[in-house]
């Protein structure tokens, strides 16, 4: 050993003797080998490097460099003689990374890289994993330039402390290294990828390998990278893949694949640029833009380290730099051993690997006998058919046994043959080569064959075509798309692809695409192929993944109630069930699993064992089929539950979210307890914050299952976990499984409901979504309670749009009404209808009643008019009507209103001819109002006469003769003994008069003892709603609507100057629910003008209402008609019928139900 140092001192001398001759970049001897060790062990990488002058070495963890000074007890740096060394002591998981060496002198730098693996003893045996991945990563866009991070959560079960799993990244199935370029990092349950300075070499397909001692996992997605902005607008995009394909004494071969987009204009050429490493200057390699994918760069000195890049040009200008490639070397690799004195021999297997019109290249191997100093070339040609042979390179021998030969004649034919020479002189010649004709040996590939599109997601579709024929060299392929019809196309992608297979993402939903495709080789790129057939974006239904988040709601001996959380992406297709599976867990060890149902439907499994202890996984199905199973669930154990609070409320699940708000909604327990539930509270705490963090949201538990969640709970940007409590009477129960995190932010494109009212006053909730999917369904609800059949309202949705339609507004519509948009990331969105909204005064708010408006005859020719209300303030009024005409307290009418009891009364003292007519109370409570109408029709004349039970006997005897009824006066004269005042009263039926009696038979047909007479007055009738006279401006729509009753429901006619009309597309006549016409002229113009009429008929009668319209010119003044005066006009009145009713219990007489009618 102490001759070592006197070696290498000597060594060093002679170096220094003849140091420009000697110098050269460092070199590996030895190269650090990886290393698998157990915890707690040493390891140690070592190497030797060689290197003039003597190279600086650093070691770096994960391209961290590790400073020893700064951790002595973990790392020891070493160097003596050329080897150095890095030991690692007491190794843990945390050790486990790629180690690199790095050497650097003035001549470049050299690495090289080990692996360090720390395993645990105790996870050799008798332990299977399974290895789940979620939060995957999805296809990923970015830009040149930006960075992007991506990755996936790891879940390993069962789940060992300390335990580390192998991860492994690809790139388009080539394992990835750590780099400036690309970092990984471990948290020890997430994996991520960041690409640092994204550029188009970075475009492929990204897997992701999990790797335990049981198997490995995978996932994978596509990152596509898009080109920068040109800094000169239409320059071509920039060249990708530059790499040096050989590399000697003299030159280096580089060369790149061509960029998919040239900016419009075709690419004239590309110009490659060299820098040495360790400088900032970069020279330009060629004057001229080359066409081929391929260039020789000359002028390199021997032994240096450069990087290249390359910029493509078209007639707009220079595109942007490609990425630099990795160092290379301008050095020979041919084995340095020489001997002395010797002459060389004949180089060997010449030929021409190169063959294009702007240059030849040809490649040879050394001859055994070369000398101690080594050979140089001579390289020779000579024009086919001839034997003059000339000396390419006359002054400076080639040192490399590659050669470029430029300045031939195109299209001419040559031999070639190669001289080896040292000092002690010029060899014989190789054998020459085959004759080679000078130009590009490599064509441009034809167009690929057939295209054929395939559905894929909702923003992909995966494209396959036919091969291009005899390509030579292929690089791959470029694929474009363009809406059908715009023939504007754009990339797929920026980086060739192999195959014949590409999924093109970034697609609309719902749009039709056509597709083409070209090929690309180092000769060019080939023309388009056919355009595919077009294909409409929209997802292939595939099987959805595992729902997650199990957990029992109820558990009673032989059954428990489960609840799961929703896959996170259903496959396309909507959820049909899920099925269950279970399996008993004996000393800590589960068995085999079992299929607890097998119709996807049911959430409780039942036929279990009391008292022992189960796991569960559910599989989610859709048409598509049954998804893989989940994880297993938690160890339960199937005993009764006892507790006196309830279990956990359910089906957590949060909409409406904003910067500032959201809304969360929950199932009430299945378990309530031993007493109902009565209230719930919500919990919140910062997703990542500790358990102990939980907050309550509400002091005073709320008795609904939603709640709004506010600012002064929610900090802008921050993430959220939810949880809710149910409490009865014995407290508050077990908390709800917490729901996925939540960001407080307003997403991009969130749309509020908007309340619109139109022209005819018709209010409308308005929702629009614009992230549809093909199967996305607009939910309404009301206080959140899913509207399937809204009595009330009407639902529309057309397109990406939806509004819900009040029909008749009024106080049952006020409360929170909210839309939901199924298959989106959660677009929603709520609106409050109270008595403070802004469009409330356009509701009809009604005081009920208890009883509708009734008349009784008195004595002495006296009308009583009363109504009662269920409940009315002190601020109540009412005003008196008679054909549209209020009364008022005099002589003949006597008001009293007595807002205790809500009755309301008005007695009229005599009753004349003049009175015959409609009688109104008109009721109005703060909003609230109630129009209560009673109709009389002659008949009341009629009973002026009846003010004693004999004139009520004499007119049923009259009007028995005439409708032919069994009655003798004999038995009228009993009944005038014996019956007590007559009274009316209006149902729904008609106007009844009855008295009750002491005597009776059954020919009189009487309801216990009361004699009853009734007038039917259904006839049918124009109820209001219709203007005397309507003046409107030419080019305008008029919309006009009225109230129609009868029953059976009458018939509807509209006329215009007499005759009948027929609904068209100009004039729209619509009669809905029996009750409401409609009448709309669209585009009016002057030959509208005339005279309308509405015709109503049923078998009780017939009635019509008439109107004018008055078209005029805006320039012109519009003249006024005079308005005519509407009278209902009665035809065909029926006569009156007896009824009889059954011989049952006496009832009440039901009062006259008459639509009210708003004035």
């Amino acid at each position: 050993m102490a001759a070592c140092p006197q070696i290498y001192e000597n060594e060093e001398y002679h170096k220094h003797l003849n140091e420009d001759s000697l110098m050269h970049t460092p070199e590996f001897v030895i190269k650090p080998r990886s290393h698998t060790v157990w915890e707690k062990q040493c390891v140690r990488l070592h190497c030797t490097i060689s290197g003039c002058p003597e190279p600086r070495v650093v070691w770096y963890k994960n391209n961290v460099s590790i400073d020893p000074m700064a951790t002595p007890e973990k790392y020891k740096v070493e160097s003596s003689y050329s080897v150095h060394s890095l030991e690692i002591n007491k190794c843990d998981f945390d050790d486990t990374a790629q180690y690199r060496v790095s050497a650097m002198n003035s001549k470049g730098e050299t690495s090289a890289f080990a692996s360090v693996v720390v395993k645990t003893p105790c996870l050799e045996y008798g332990v299977t994993f399974e290895t789940h991945l979620v939060e995957k990563f999805g296809v990923s866009f970015g830009r040149e330039g930006e960075t992007l991070s991506f990755g996936c959560s790891v879940i390993i079960y069962p789940s060992l402390q300390r335990f580390q799993p192998e991860i492994e990244w690809y790139r388009d199935d080539k394992l990835l290294v750590p780099s400036k370029w690309v970092q990984m990092h471990w948290s020890g349950d997430r994996a991520t990828l960041t690409l640092s300075h994204l550029n188009k070499e970075d475009e492929g397909l990204y897997t992701l390998r999990v790797i335990t001692k049981s198997g490995f996992e995978t996932h994978s997605a596509y990152v596509f990278v898009r080109d920068a902005d040109a800094e000169v607008a239409g320059a071509p995009g920039a060249p990708l893949d530059v790499h040096s394909l050989d590399a000697n004494k003299d030159y280096v071969i580089v060369t790149w694949k061509q960029p998919a987009v040239d900016g419009g204009s075709p690419i004239l050429g590309y110009f490659v640029d060299r820098c040495e490493v360790g400088m900032t200057h970069w020279a330009q390699c060629n004057d001229t833009p080359v066409k081929f994918a391929r260039f020789p760069v000359t002028g390199l000195v021997e032994g240096r380290s450069y990087v290249f890049r390359v910029r493509a040009v078209n007639k707009a200008g220079m595109s942007h730099s490609s990425r630099v490639s990795e160092p290379v070397a301008a050095m020979d690799p041919a084995d340095r051993t020489r001997k002395e004195g010797v002459v060389p021999g004949r180089p060997c297997d010449l030929s021409v690997i190169e063959a294009t019109k702007n240059y030849v290249v040809l490649s040879w191997k050394p001859p055994g006998e070369k000398g101690h100093e080594g050979v140089m070339y001579y390289v020779e040609k000579c024009v086919s058919g001839t034997d003059s042979w000339q000396r390419v390179n006359t002054e400076i021998p080639v040192k490399s046994p590659r050669f470029a030969l430029f300045d031939l004649a195109e299209g001419k034919s040559y031999r070639f043959r190669v001289r080896c020479c040292n000092s002690a002189g010029v060899g014989e010649p190789s054998e020459p080569t085959e004759a080679t004709t000078v130009g590009d040996k490599l064509d441009i590939p034809s167009a690929p064959g057939r295209v054929v599109p395939t559905r894929n997601t909702d923003t992909s579709v995966v494209v396959s075509w036919e091969a291009s024929r005899d390509a030579k060299e292929l690089v791959g392929y470029y694929i474009e798309s363009s809406i059908t019809g715009s023939n504007t196309w754009e990339p797929c992608n920026n980086k060739p692809v192999k195959g014949t297979r590409f999924i093109c993402h970034g697609l609309t939903t719902d749009e039709s695409y056509v597709f083409r495709v070209r090929a690309v080789n180092a000769a060019g790129i080939s023309e388009f192929s056919q355009e595919s057939e077009a294909i409409k974006v929209k997802a292939a239904i595939a099987s959805p993944t595992p729902p997650y988040g199990i957990t029992v709601l109820e558990c009673v001996r032989d059954s428990m109630v489960l609840a799961w959380k929703q896959p996170t992406f259903i496959g396309g297709a909507d959820i049909t069930g899920y099925f269950v599976d279970y399996r008993e867990v004996i000393g800590g060890v589960p068995g085999k699993w079992h299929e607890a149902n097998i119709k996807s439907v049911s959430e409780r499994v039942s036929e279990l064992k009391e008292n022992m202890l189960y796991q569960f996984q559910v599989r989610a199905a859709n048409m598509a089929g049954v998804g893989i199973p989940s994880l297993p669930s938690e160890t339960f154990k199937c005993e009764e539950w006892t507790i006196a609070v309830p279990g956990p409320p359910h089906d957590l699940q949060v909409q409406e979210v904003r910067k500032d708000s959201l809304v969360l909604l929950w199932k009430p327990p299945v378990y309530q307890g031993r007493d109902p539930v009565n209230g719930y509270y919500i919990d919140i705490k910062e997703a990542e914050a500790d358990f102990e963090m939980w907050r309550g949201v509400n002091e005073k538990a709320t008795d609904k299952t939603f709640m709004k969640v506010c600012m002064h709970d929610l900090k802008m940007g921050e993430s959220y976990v939810f949880r809710v409590r149910a409490q009865n009477k014995a407290g508050v129960g077990k908390a709800s499984d917490s729901t996925e995190p939540v960001e407080a932010v307003t997403k991009p494109g969130t749309a509020e409901i908007v309340v619109n009212v139109d022209d005819d006053g018709v209010i409308s909730l308005n929702f629009e979504c614009s992230n549809l999917t093909a199967d996305s369904k607009f939910v309404w609800s009301k206080n959140y309670v899913e509207m399937t059949e809204p009595e009330r309202m009407t639902l529309e949705t057309k397109g990406s749009k939806s509004k819900a339609i009040f029909k008749t507004p009024s106080e049952e519509d006020l409360g929170i009404y909210s839309c939901f948009v199924t298959h989106t990331d959660g677009a929603s969105a709520s609106y409050t209808l109270s008595e403070e909204s802004e469009f409330i005064d356009l509701f009809h708010f009604f005081i009920p009643l208890k009883t509708e408006l009734a008349v009784e005859l008195l004595e002495k020719g006296r009308v009583r008019f009363w109504l009662q209300a269920e409940k009315i303030s002190a601020n109540g009024k009412v005003e008196y009507v008679f054909n549209d005409n209020v009364v008022h307290q005099g002589e003949k009418y006597k008001m009293n209103f007595d807002k205790n009891t809500g009755i309301i009364e008005m007695f009229m003292e005599s009753l004349g001819k003049e009175d015959e007519g409609t009688f109104t109370f008109q009721l109005q409570d703060g909003k609230a109002t109630t129009v209560s109408v009673s109709l009389f029709v002659i008949l009341v004349l009629l009973l002026l006469f009846c003010a004693s039970v004999f004139l009520f006997l004499q007119v049923f005897i009259f009007l028995s003769t005439l409708f032919s009824l069994p009655v003798f006066v004999p038995v009228v004269k009993t009944l005038s003994n014996s019956s007590t005042p007559l009274k009316i009263q209006s149902t729904e039926e008609g106007i009844r008069l009855y008295t009750f009696v002491s005597y009776y038979n059954d020919e009189l047909h009487c309801t216990g003892n009361r004699l009853i007479l009734v007038f039917f007055i259904d006839r049918a009738r124009v109820a209001g709603g219709l203007p005397d006279v309507v003046t409107i401006q030419e080019g305008k729509c008029l919309n006009l609507t009225c109230n129609i009753w009868g029953e059976p429901v009458p018939e509807v006619t509209w006329l215009k100057n007499e005759r009948e009309m027929v609904s068209n597309d100009h004039y729209i006549l619509k009669f809905e629910s029996g009750k409401f016409a409609s009448f709309t002229i669209t585009s009016i113009n002057t030959s509208d003008s005339g005279k309308y009429s509405i015709l109503v008929k049923n078998k009780y009668g017939t009635e019509s209402g008439d109107f004018t319209v008055s078209v005029f010119i805006p320039d012109e003044e519009p003249e006024l008609p005079r308005p005519p005066k509407i009278k209902p006009q009665v035809q065909n009145v029926p006569q009156p019928h007896l009824l009889r009713s059954p011989k049952t219990n006496p009832k009440v007489p039901r009062p006259l139900k008459i639509k009210p009618q708003i004035r």
